[in-house]
Order: C-alpha cells, then structure tokens, then sequence
C-alpha cells in the first residue's frame, strides 16, 4: 500500500482527534466510577487533559493540511493564469491602427457588442479586429465603449 504524502497530515490529524476523544471518554469512564475528587484527579489529568492536548494537535494538522491543500490550488491556478496570459500575449496580432480624424465619421475598432477608439486599452494587442467607420458600427447595431467613448 502506498502512502500519499500530501494526504498524511490530514489522515494524522483525524488520527489523533479520535485519540484524543478516546482519552478523554476513559479519563471521564475513570473519574465517574469515584465519588471523591482525590481518587477523581488521576483519571482527568491522565485521560482529559491528554485527551484535550490530542485533539488540539489533530486540530492543528487538519488546519495545516487545508492550507496546504489551498495553497497548491492556488499555485495550480497561477500557473494556469500565466500559461494563458503568456499564450495571448504571443499569440497577440498586429496592434490596433491608429486612426486620427476630425470629420464627423471616424474610424473605430469593432468588438463582439461595442466599438472602440483606436487606442482603447480593451482593444489594444488583439488579433483579429475590425476596423470601420463610426456610422457602420452604429449601423451593425454595436454600443460605444464606455471606457474610451469613441465619440
């Protein structure tokens, strides 16, 4: 059988959280046989306060193990977020053509719903974009960007 190392502290801590309740049952299993509190003290010092210090253990690597668990999703998650970024980035087309006019009619960058200023940041970098007049755009149905307002 072999032990998954990254699951170990998780199975210990269970391990030792039911250790501790056994202890504390027979400290209390002990003591309740007694009625005096000297004859008491040996079964709750012996059996709870061992039983408690387990538990608190067993608590402690349940607690470190979830973080550890965390911490590796989230590393599994950055490493996947900056695979993508890194595949946009090199996959990226020719950047936006700047388009400067005064006339009433200007050419703008089409996107899926909206049409943008050439230098609009949500446009700047990618592949595969239209360049049209304001007046088609509008004509396609499309809103104007409400970072850049293109107008």
């Amino acid at each position: 059988m072999k032990i998954r190392w990254e699951k170990l502290g998780g199975q210990l801590g269970i391990g030792y959280c039911l250790a501790g309740v056994a202890l504390i049952f027979l400290g209390w299993n002990g003591a309740a046989s007694y009625d005096r509190v000297e004859s008491q003290m040996p079964y709750l010092i012996s059996g709870g306060l061992a039983g408690v210090a387990l538990v608190i253990i067993g608590a402690g690597l349940l607690i470190v193990q979830a973080q550890r668990a965390n911490r590796a999703a989230t590393s599994a998650e950055i490493a996947d977020l900056r695979e993508a970024v890194e595949r946009l980035a090199t996959g990226g087309g020719a950047p936006a053509p700047k388009v400067s006019g005064g006339s009433a009619d200007v050419a703008v960058i089409a996107g899926p719903s909206a049409y943008h200023a050439a230098d609009c940041r949500l446009v700047e970098g990618q592949a595969g974009v239209a360049t049209m007049f304001r007046s088609e755009a509008k004509q396609r149905g499309l809103n104007p960007c409400r970072i850049c307002q293109p107008g």
